[in-house]
């Protein structure tokens, strides 16, 4: 039954895009939105009580208002508690626990968590993916899990 619902959980994650707290407009565009920096937010499927917060650049005007614009590969990601922790499930090494479009469609943001488990902390990397060619640009937050041991997949 914990399978299930931890399997659950993260297809709500694949299905649900993140909930957007705000935004700041970074340049002015005649026509069409401005060039802006977003900010979202996004829950660890896994792990309750644990919440994560993506800036990221989204580019503005016409292309960017029909949603044919490549956002730049410039992002931010910080991790925290907010709430009791409690895992679904044991965790695997490294899992995709967010991902949106940054592109028409080739092009994606992504937020891969990862288990120190010498150091019983979670790691939380966002890059960008692209069919043919990623980018080296990154952002990494680390949460040191406190009172209990991180359940690793076998």
């Amino acid at each position: 039954m914990k399978h299930i619902l931890a399997f659950a959980a993260i297809l709500a994650t694949d299905l649900a895009s993140a909930e957007q707290i705000g935004h700041v407009d970074t340049v002015f565009k005649w026509i069409g939105p401005d060039h802006k920096i977003v900010v979202e937010a996004f829950d660890d499927p896994l792990v309750q009580g644990i919440s994560c917060y993506v800036s990221r650049a989204k580019t503005g005007g016409v292309k960017g208002a029909l949603g044919l614009a490549e956002d730049p590969s410039k992002f931010s990601v910080s991790c925290a508690q907010t709430g009791p922790l409690k895992f679904l499930g044991k965790l695997p090494e490294r899992q995709s626990v967010f991902k949106e479009g940054a592109s028409f469609i080739f092009k994606h943001v992504q937020v891969v968590r990862m288990v120190d488990a010498r150091r019983n902390a979670l790691i939380y990397l966002t890059y960008s993916d692209r069919v043919i060619e990623g980018s080296p640009e990154n952002s990494v937050t680390a949460f040191a899990v406190q009172g209990q041991k991180i359940p690793l997949e076998d």
